[in-house]
């Protein structure tokens, strides 16, 4: 691609041997040490820098495509790893792409690692399809975490939803027996909490022994994002500062809206990373300001279809992301939330 690009610029390279002289310079340059420095290491953001290894749609807004603009908007570099590529997400009639396998996923950490670009304060993890590919990651936190000790891992451990498990079930085991020991915060779902703690959640201290047995697992920051009681949506947050310590935990009531969106459990977990780190030991705060931002961009989603002329409830809606953006820097909290005693 270099040659092929000087050779069509040939007003600035008219023979060959000048196109070789340029080459040659340019590797000089590139391997002495006036080479540029790499800022987003050198003078680093103070919210930090995140690497997610999430799904990417070309179009439309889930996985990466959904967590990286807003982590971005707070603040945040954010380095993208695609764990698959498709034309759009899989809930439509048909899609096209590929997807990374675990020694593509290496080759990727091997080439940040050869130029000292392994540096992150973050990583950022959702839906992963295969058990080689899982362990891979486990890998790539062992590795990241050998460069910075204080990497803060955040896991949304996708695998179903309302009772239906949407990848192998051998993936399971691997969540809970080698990826929730190693994660800093953990943000399931009520079905995930309960494969991951081989737990039912039928009320809320249900869900509150939920938490309290992932984090005797391994996690000190759990969010349990949905817990659905007696019609009741519910998120339910713990905070367990030191091994041992009985958690501060607290609920938030979340108002329901009837239509189905896609994208959004990606997109909660980016904001609890984003404002979890702004402040570290209010995790209910963070939590109040996730969940405003999400409650006024599904909004603006359903009123942009209503404007459209959709039946919002007809089918899965693709989020207003690009358009919410001022609800995701700067979001009204409008949604309190209530601390267990």
């Amino acid at each position: 691609m270099f040659l092929r690009s000087l050779f069509i610029n040939s007003s600035l390279f008219t023979f060959s041997t000048q196109r070789q002289t340029h080459i040659f310079r340019a590797r000089n340059l590139r391997n002495s040490d006036m080479a540029p420095p790499i800022l987003s290491l050198v003078l680093p953001s103070k919210t930090g820098r995140v690497l997610s290894i999430q799904s990417h749609t070309v179009q439309g807004y889930v996985g990466n495509k959904s967590a990286v603009f807003p982590l971005q908007l707070l603040g945040y570099d954010v380095d993208p790893i695609n764990s698959v590529q498709f034309s759009n997400h899989t809930g439509y009639p048909t899609f096209k792409g590929q997807v990374l396998n675990g020694e593509q996923l290496w080759e990727l950490i091997e080439g940040l690692e050869g130029n000292n670009l392994l540096y992150y304060t973050h990583l950022l993890t959702g839906y992963i399809g295969s058990v080689s590919f899982l362990n891979t990651v486990l890998e790539v936190i062992s590795k990241l975490r050998s460069v910075n000790p204080e990497l803060t891992y955040v896991c949304d451990p996708v695998m179903g939803d309302e009772g239906k498990l949407y990848v192998p079930q051998e993936l399971i085991s691997v969540y809970r027996e080698k990826v929730v020991p190693v994660a800093s915060m953990l943000t399931p779902n009520q079905f995930e909490a309960e494969l991951l703690t081989e737990f039912r959640i039928q009320s809320e201290e249900d869900g509150r022994e939920a938490c309290r047995l992932l984090h005797s697992a391994g996690p000190s920051k759990v969010v349990i994002t949905s817990i659905n009681i007696d019609g009741n949506l519910l998120l339910i947050g713990s905070n367990q500062k030191e091994k041992g310590q009985e958690p501060k935990q607290f609920k938030i009531a979340i108002p329901k809206i009837p239509a189905y969106f896609t994208g959004t459990g990606d997109l909660m977990t980016a904001l609890l990373l984003g404002w979890s780190n702004k402040y570290p030991d209010n995790l209910e705060k963070a939590a109040e300001l996730a969940v405003s931002s999400l409650q006024a961009l599904l909004h603006r989603t359903i009123n942009d279809y209503k404007s459209a002329g959709h039946d919002p409830q007809s089918t899965s809606l693709e989020i207003r992301l690009i358009q919410s953006q001022d609800d995701i820097r700067s979001p009204q909290v409008k949604i309190k939330a209530e601390i267990y005693d």
